[in-house]
């Protein structure tokens, strides 16, 4: 009953892409298609200066906008950053943290992207927090142990109540831009242990409340195997998004896959 209420989100990053001329053109021709799946959570992640026409585009819409980055300062002298309260001013809903492309190109720690969701928080925008590190048991010996460090320190500090607001997104590097997803069943293997990590860190109340979402290489042709396990809460895409025939697609896979859960958990 718990992955019921879990309503699967699919998140678009669009990364360095996309001009403000074309931002508007995209959401209007979306708009309409997606609103047929309203159990479903569209998410746009554009670049800063896209931002504030997106948000404009996207009014009256079931289209939520989120950024893509944010530094954990409300305001200061850091050039260049972009201030949580300014985001939530513009009326942002979600913000990526911890990409790996953050990670890899400009050298984002586990602290620095705790520091960042709890700045989120505080000002009322939803993280998704990228999850890139191999899951691995911590010895040969005792498998029920895993270590997910990225997991672990990026819910330094936060209490249950405010755990159960966030989301994930495992995004194995591997399978980045690399044209091939993981297999539904490794995916599977690896978010449930993040979400088993998350019980042994709080409980099993909000392991089953935090929403998991996997990335890499998702397109319509793989989403829906993907999707239908028990621990996929949605997909964070990438080039595939950029399209947004491919987009509205997603949108209707991922509202396919919630009516197969619904229907296996009504068997019972």
């Amino acid at each position: 009953m718990e992955m019921m209420r879990r309503r699967p989100l699919v998140v678009a990053n669009w990364k360095m892409n996309k001009l403000p001329s074309e931002s508007a053109a995209y959401i209007d021709k979306i708009e309409k298609p997606v609103d047929q799946f309203p159990d479903v959570i569209p998410v746009l992640a554009g670049q800063d200066v896209l931002l504030p026409g997106m948000l404009h585009a996207a009014r009256g819409t079931n289209i939520s906008i989120g950024a893509e980055n944010m530094y954990w300062k409300d305001q200061g002298a850091f050039t260049g950053e972009t201030s949580p309260a300014a985001l939530a001013d513009l009326g942002i809903r979600y913000v990526i943290l911890g990409h790996s492309e953050r990670r890899n190109y400009f050298h984002e720690t586990n602290e620095m992207v705790n520091r960042k969701a709890h700045a989120a928080l505080q000002h009322n925008l939803i993280p998704i927090v990228a999850i890139d590190e191999a899951i691995i048991p911590r010895n040969e010996n005792d498998r029920s142990h895993w270590v997910v460090n990225q997991v672990i320190e990026t819910f330094e500090g936060m209490s249950a109540q405010t755990a159960k607001t966030m989301i994930l997104a495992y995004e194995p590097t591997d399978s980045i831009g690399s044209g091939q997803a993981m297999t539904p069943e490794i995916a599977q293997f690896a978010l449930r242990r993040i979400r088993l990590t998350l019980a042994d860190m709080y409980n099993w109340d909000v392991a089953q409340a935090v929403r998991i979402m996997y990335g890499g290489s998702v397109k319509p042709d793989n989403a829906y195997e993907l999707m239908i396990q028990d621990d996929i809460d949605g997909v964070l895409v990438g080039n595939a998004a950029l399209d947004p025939d491919q987009f509205i697609a997603l949108c209707q896979i991922a509202n396919q896959a919630l009516l197969t859960k619904i229907s296996r958990l009504d068997e019972f």
